[in-house]
Formats: structure tokens, sequence, C-alpha cells
């Protein structure tokens, strides 16, 4: 699902709002998601899962082709890990296959 079909499906599910307003909200979801990350805060949506940031540390890796050492710097990458209710739902038809 990218960004645009989410906007018209919560459109679509709320006839009484503007699509421009809809825009506005996810947006705004998405702003204030990527504000507290880049400050270092977690975000947790309760049964979705948690956002976080994990640090890496500078290290030296290696060129595959060259096999040259190469300075990679560090650097801090975003990280989700799923709730316990979006597990379930995504795990509830392999549950039901196994029961068989």
């Amino acid at each position: 699902m990218t960004k645009s079909e989410l906007i018209q499906i919560l459109a679509d599910r709320n006839p009484h709002l503007y699509l421009r307003d809809v825009e506005k909200i996810v947006d705004t979801v998405f702003d204030e998601i990527t504000d507290a990350l880049s400050r270092g805060d977690r975000v947790e949506l309760r049964g979705f899962g948690a956002f976080s940031v994990k640090h890496r540390e500078a290290r030296v890796g290696r060129n595959p082709r060259t096999g040259e050492s190469v300075n990679v710097p560090e650097k801090k990458l975003p990280f989700f890990k799923t709730g316990k209710l979006l597990r379930e739902r995504l795990n509830k038809d392999n549950e039901q296959i196994n029961k068989d």
C-alpha cells in the first residue's frame, strides 16, 4: 500500500472529511513519527508496533569487488518491532492450518 492509497481508503471510509483534510492528517502523523525518531524518541502504537532508532558504530568494511578496506561511518537506522496483535493477525491463517 502506498501513502496515496492509504489516504484514499481513509477518505472513502470517512466521507464527511475532505480528501485534502485526510491528506493533512496522514502527513501530520508521519511527520510527528519522523520528528520523534530524529530526537531519539521511541514511538509506540499499541497493538501495531514500535519505531525506534538503532545506532551503528563506525567500522572498517570491505569492498566486495576489490577486497579493499573501506571506512564505514557511524549511522542511525530506523527500526520497527511488530506488536503482539499485529503478529497474531499475520499468523492467524498459519494457526488454522496447523490445527487441521
